[in-house]
């Protein structure tokens, strides 16, 4: 690759050309499109190497009048996406270039952008390229267990969940665990959910009680064969019935042969890691980057 890395602000980016560039990448993710970014991220700026040739989202934001790189909520991971595969050195030169406009930046570099100096998490994907049963047949013996527990409980897989009841329902029941996602957050993810269901990408799954009462909820966005598990709840109920456990079963269920990849979205906390990987998924690592070059007094109170 050619060392020609441009900085473009956001009214100037082509995003024709941008949207053709991850269409076309090895490690294409659907975080990484103009009409994802848009309604998710505060500002957000490129890196692009030549004309579209590699292409990298700089999601930022300002305080105190400087300006930082951040990970917008619902966007796990970003980086450097490209047609060709994508070489420590060209991590890199990008991450050099970026360092030269933003003093300070906790982002998330995308599975393909390896590199020394960052720090590798966990996110666990599940191919359904085979049928059911075959992949039913790589489940750990506890899934099975919990599994085999839900049939007593008689649940029902629901497929047409309004996805707005769906959302509220997350925040209603994670909103305390997870204070960093501010309300305009919801109300950014919202948008880009409504977006993504008129382009046909929002699907919301359920698991219902005998009295068909709400017990478990997943939100996914599926795009280029890659479905992302982007919201999971599970309401109290529903936890001591293994719901999600049936819930996640009859995803697989349904697109098991169709090729699509089921992607779990994490997780580095060991307990829903060990879950995750009951259904035979393996990990594919995503990496973080950290960059500090703030004046003494600030990267005292940001704690080094």
């Amino acid at each position: 690759m050619a060392n020609q890395i441009h900085y473009i602000e956001n009214s100037h980016i082509n995003r024709q050309q941008w949207d053709a560039c991850m269409d076309a990448s090895v490690n294409r993710l659907i975080y990484g499109y103009s009409w994802y970014l848009d309604p998710i991220a505060t500002h957000w700026d490129a890196l692009v190497l030549n004309d579209y040739e590699a292409i990298m989202p700089l999601t930022w934001n300002s305080k105190w009048g400087i300006r930082y790189l951040y990970q917008p909520p619902f966007t796990q991971q970003l980086g450097i996406f490209s047609p060709l595969d994508i070489p420590p050195e060209t991590v890199e030169l990008f991450l050099k270039e970026l360092r030269g406009y933003f003093r300070f930046s906790e982002i998330f570099l995308n599975y393909g952008n390896i590199h020394s100096g960052v720090r590798q998490h966990t996110n666990y994907m599940l191919p359904l390229n085979e049928h059911y049963e075959q992949i039913r047949r790589g489940y750990k013996s506890s899934l099975i267990k919990n599994l085999n527990r839900c049939v007593r409980f008689q649940l029902q897989y629901k497929k047409d969940l309004d996805v707005k009841t769906a959302l509220n329902l997350y925040k209603q029941t994670y909103n305390n665990r997870t204070p960093h996602v501010k309300a305009s957050d919801y109300l950014h993810f919202e948008s880009l959910c409504l977006s993504a269901q008129s382009k046909g990408k929002v699907l919301v799954r359920a698991a219902l009680g005998e009295q068909e009462q709400l017990l478990a909820v997943s939100v996914l966005l599926l795009h280029h064969q890659r479905m992302y598990l982007l919201q999971s709840t599970t309401l109290p109920e529903g936890r001591k019935l293994e719901a999600n456990h049936f819930l996640l079963d009859s995803l697989v269920r349904e697109f098991a042969g169709t090729g699509v990849i089921l992607d779990f979205e994490g997780s580095d906390i060991p307990g829903i890691a060990y879950y995750y990987g009951t259904f035979g998924s393996v990990n594919q690592p995503y990496f973080f980057y950290r960059h500090n070059a703030l004046p003494w007094w600030i990267k005292w109170l940001k704690g080094n």
